[in-house]
């Protein structure tokens, strides 16, 4: 009989990134890239898991952006045409290497791999949303949601209006394509403010999931700290991450997608291979990028990029099988530990950006499988769960005020608003105030309704956490800064022709053929709760 529960939750999610008005743009490469590596993977892994009649649970969160680019024609004809040419450089590439034993090996590794993520593709009719549906619909996969463009909700707390279209679109973005409403919702970074919890439990969501610090810093303090839901006052659990299995994947130092023979990210075919040999497949202006062949293994630590060994997926494999078991063993040892202090069965929740399993970590989705697999047949300690099975079994909880919190850097809000990204907060609160002046409106025809809809677009778009989130990191500033003016700039110019009664209509088109996500949104969304 198990003693406690183990619940992995992923989030998946990506910005809303797509460009009809171009044949290319780099940016989009971050889903193909995602599909290939992550999505595909993970439904490889729950084929097999349901093939060799493995038990298994698990929570996931699929972001209204990810929903709407995975359903999107124009991105499903780009990524089986990235697909393809995928597929024409992993042959070339064994033809390439037939007379060096090893690289040959990988080359064909490669193929294969790209074979089988067609096989996938094309078997869920390019609808990766249905395929994890299937999963949810058999109660494998608990699906929540998140908010509707991953806006970072405590610092737009002073507009409730905008917080709630967030929440409330979301929702409703949801049921559209599954069918019913999310149970839960994946905060976005897992940023928590006092009073969010009403607007959550009025969307009729049941649960979310907050950072660990959020529970323990709540009041009165949780009597099981993160190792057991709460409640808060307003009828809605928390679940708080546990630091301790957190720390053994995500530790730069410590965590298992740094072992020496695991593959090796920073190294690609893309920078490496002789340039006319690979320029049909990098990008049109004939600079490089990342292909996502990479041959070589981490090696030792603190080697070079010119030292690396080659990789073999044989071995890491075998890694993956051991850090599965490594895993296990301390999350049973925490569950007896737990049970005995608490007298009653624990939860450990372990919650993961899902592009973590296979994009950074290529094992990853290996390592997922093993942990699967040994935890049906190895052991008894605890249960795979997701969480809206915990919370129909253990319903009683105790009831706490949480603490204001996020998983970012410092537990706070510093990485979204700090000198990197601090101006674009004046142009959004404006942009907010403006919508919601907007929202009282009454549209005198079809084509003002039009642009009322389009402006919430905009606004929700320019509220993406991920472009303050780059302008942070340093990486593709010049795209978030593009996007957040320009979505900015497409708002200020739909609220001066609404004003003026002179809405565009051949512009409006436009603006309405490239930011095209949530078709059935209602600009009232936005008026006074």
């Amino acid at each position: 009989m198990a003693i406690g529960y183990l619940a992995l939750v992923l989030h998946a999610h990506l910005p809303f990134v797509r460009h009809p008005e171009s044949d290319y743009v780099l940016e989009e490469e971050w889903l193909y890239e995602a599909i290939t590596e992550t999505y595909i993977p993970l439904l490889r892994m729950f084929e097999g898991l349901k093939r060799d009649g493995v038990e298994f649970k698990m929570t996931m969160s699929l972001t209204p952006p990810l929903v709407s680019m995975l359903r999107d024609p124009l991105l499903q004809e780009r990524y089986d045409a990235h697909l393809t040419k995928m597929e024409e450089l992993a042959e070339k590439e064994i033809l390439h290497n037939q007379h060096h034993g090893h690289l040959r090996y990988l080359s064909e590794f490669y193929a294969q791999e790209f074979h089988e993520t067609r096989k996938v593709w094309e078997s869920y009719n390019c609808d990766l949303v249905g395929a994890f549906k299937q999963y949810l619909d058999s109660n494998n996969l608990e699906i929540i949601t998140c908010g509707a463009t991953h806006g970072y909700l405590p610092l737009m707390k002073m507009y409730p209006q905008a917080v709630w279209a967030q929440i409330k679109v979301a929702c409703e973005h949801y049921e559209e394509n599954f069918g019913r409403p999310p149970k839960g919702i994946w905060l976005p970074e897992c940023a928590y403010y006092n009073g969010l919890e009403r607007m959550l439990a009025d969307a009729g969501l049941r649960y979310f999931l907050i950072d660990g610090h959020g529970v323990l810093y709540g009041s009165p303090r949780p009597s099981f700290g993160t190792y057991a839901p709460v409640y808060t006052e307003a009828g809605i659990a928390a679940f708080g991450r546990d630091h301790e299995s957190a720390h053994q994947v995500w530790s730069t130092q410590l965590g298992y997608p740094g072992d020496p023979e695991y593959r090796e990210f920073y190294k690609d075919l893309g920078w490496e291979a002789e340039y006319e040999y690979i320029k049909p497949y990098i990008m049109p202006n004939g600079q490089r990028k990342n292909i996502g062949i990479k041959y070589h293994k981490i090696t030792a630590r603190g080697m070079g990029l010119a030292e690396k060994a080659l990789y073999d997926p044989y071995w890491a494999r075998e890694k993956a099988v051991e850090h599965a078991g490594n895993f296990m063993y301390n999350r049973q040892q925490q569950v007896q530990h737990l049970y005995k202090a608490m007298q009653r069965p624990p939860i450990i929740v372990c919650p993961y950006d899902a592009e973590l399993f296979g994009h950074w970590w290529f094992e990853g989705p290996w390592f997922l499988d093993f942990l699967f697999r040994k935890s049906w047949y190895d052991q008894k300690t605890y249960a795979v769960t997701h969480l809206a099975d915990y919370l129909r079994i253990h319903p009683k909880q105790q009831v706490c005020r949480l603490a204001q919190s996020s998983w970012g850097y410092k537990g706070f809000h510093e990485y979204w608003l700090n000198d990197t990204n601090s101006w674009i907060y004046p142009y959004l609160h404006k942009t907010a105030e403006r919508m919601i002046e907007l929202a009282a409106r009454e549209p005198v025809d079809e084509l003002e309704w039009r642009a009322l809809n389009q402006a919430a677009r905009e606004l929700l778009l320019a509220q993406s956490s991920d472009w303050a989130f780059i302008m942070r990191t340093g990486t593709m500033v010049p795209y978030a800064v593009r996007r957040t003016r320009s979505h900015l700039m497409r708002f200020n110019k739909l609220y001066e022709d609404i004003k003026a009664s002179k809405v565009d209509s051949g512009w409006l088109g436009k603006v309405e053929a490239i930011d095209n996500i949530f078709p059935n949104i209602n600009y009232r969304i936005y008026r006074s709760m």
